[in-house]
């Protein structure tokens, strides 16, 4: 089972250097996704699946609201 999530780590990593822009936030899901699926029942693949969806998730909504700072900070300066 180590192997399984080793192969599936080094994939997303490869992944995630192949297209950094798309895969913000993903990789570090997957790690820790894969990490917590396999101590909670053996399910490393599918932990790490579901913690990339979440990572990706975390990463546009910090980035939306980095923008709408952004605009609201900028908005007071000419």
């Amino acid at each position: 089972m180590k192997s399984q999530l080793l192969a599936v780590t080094a994939a997303l990593l490869m992944l995630g250097a192949s297209s950094a822009a798309n895969a913000k936030g993903c990789i570090k899901g997957a790690i820790v996704g894969g990490v917590a699926g396999h101590y909670a029942g053996h399910h490393g693949v599918l932990g790490a699946a579901a913690g990339c969806l979440y990572g990706r998730h975390h990463a546009k909504e910090q980035e939306k609201q980095q923008q709408q700072q952004s605009q609201v900070n900028g908005q007071g300066k000419l």
